[in-house]
C-alpha cells in the first residue's frame, strides 16, 4: 500500500518541481490531472512530450502512477449527452487519455468528473454505462485499469454509491474496469462507514483505487475523519493498491498541505505497525 500525490495540489509548480517535491516528501509517485499538462487537449500531447514527462517524474523518484479528474477540460464534455458530435468528441478524448496514461507509465485512471455525467433525460444513464464499458475495453488494450469513482448526490446523480459502481463493473466482467472509493464522497453520501464499505468490497477485488481526503474537503489529518482505522482495515485485508491523496482545499497552501498529509498518513502507518508488533 503506497501513497500517491494528486498533482493539482501543487500545480503552481512546474512539473519537474512537482515530482521532486512528491519524492522528497515520501510519496510513491504522482496521480496526474490531465488538465495540468494541457488545458485544452492533453490527449493529443506529442510522443516526445509524453516521454519527457515520464522521464522527469521517474528520474525524480515520483513516477506517474495514475490519471484522475479526467473530463474537466476542455469544457463541455459529457458521457450522457444525446448530441452525437459531443459524444464522439468525449469518447475520443477518453480513449486518448487511456493511451496517454499508458505512455506516461501510469497504471490506472480514475473517472470522477461529476458535472460531465449528470443524468437528465431518458437514455442518459445507458449512454454513461456504454461510455464506461468502452473505456474498460480501451484500458484492457492499453494494459491499464480504468476506475469508476462513485460520488455523492451533492455532486452528481449517476453512480453515487460504491455498491452501484461495484455492481456495474462486476457485471461487465472486465478486470480492467473497476470501482474505487473516495473517502470524502463516501463519508458524505453512504449509509455505511468507509471501513464497512472496504470490508464488503475489497475481498472480491472490486476496488481498484482509494482516494484519501476528509469530508471537509481538506487533506487527511485536517478534519474530523480518522484515517488510522481506514488504513488498518486496508492493511488487514491485504490491499496492495495505491492511495491517492486528493484534498480539494489546500490549507494553508499546496506544498504545505501535501507535506502535512503524508506526515499524518505515515504516522498512522507507523502506529499500526507498532500495534501489530505489540509495541
Amino acid at each position: 500500500m503506497e501513497f500517491v500525490l494528486c498533482n493539482e495540489v501543487v500545480r503552481d509548480l512546474d512539473f519537474a518541481a512537482q515530482a521532486d517535491l512528491a519524492a522528497s516528501l515520501g510519496y510513491a509517485g504522482l496521480e496526474v490531472a490531465p488538465f495540468t499538462l494541457d488545458a485544452t487537449a492533453p490527449h493529443l500531447l506529442p510522443a516526445a512530450e509524453r516521454a519527457r514527462l515520464r522521464r522527469l517524474a521517474r528520474d525524480a523518484g515520483a513516477p506517474i502512477l495514475g490519471l484522475h479528474w479526467l473530463l474537466v477540460a476542455p469544457a463541455g464534455l459529457s458521457i450522457t449527452s444525446a448530441d452525437a458530435a459531443l459524444r464522439r468528441q468525449t469518447l475520443s478524448f477518453m480513449r486518448g487519455l487511456v493511451f496517454l496514461a499508458a505512455d506516461l507509465g501510469a497504471e490506472y485512471l480514475v473517472h470522477g468528473s461529476p458535472g460531465q455525467r449528470r443524468v437528465e433525460a431518458p437514455g442518459d444513464a445507458a449512454r454513461a454505462e456504454d461510455a464506461l464499458a468502452q473505456a474498460g475495453e480501451w484500458a484492457r488494450e492499453a494494459s491499464v485499469t480504468y476506475c469508476l469513482e462513485p460520488l455523492d448526490a451533492s455532486q452528481t446523480n449517476w453512480m453515487t454509491t460504491v455498491a452501484e459502481a461495484a455492481a456495474f463493473t462486476t457485471q461487465l466482467g472486465n478486470p480492467h474496469l473497476l470501482a474505487m472509493l473516495d473517502v470524502c464522497a463516501s463519508g458524505n453520501g453512504e449509509a455505511e462507514d468507509v471501513c464497512a464499505l472496504l470490508a464488503r468490497h475489497i475481498p472480491g477485488g472490486q476496488i481498484g483505487h482509494i482516494h484519501l481526503n476528509d469530508r471537509n474537503k481538506r487533506a487527511p489529518g485536517q478534519g474530523s475523519d480518522r484515517f488510522a482505522p481506514i488504513l488498518r482495515q486496508l492493511s488487514a485485508m491485504g490491499y496492495r493498491g495505491r492511495c491517492g491523496v486528493e484534498p480539494f482545499q489546500y490549507m494553508p497552501d499546496g506544498p504545505t498541505c501535501a507535506a502535512r498529509a503524508i506526515g499524518y498518513l505515515q504516522g498512522c502507518m507507523q502506529a499500526i505497525s507498532s500495534d501489530d508488533a505489540g509495541g
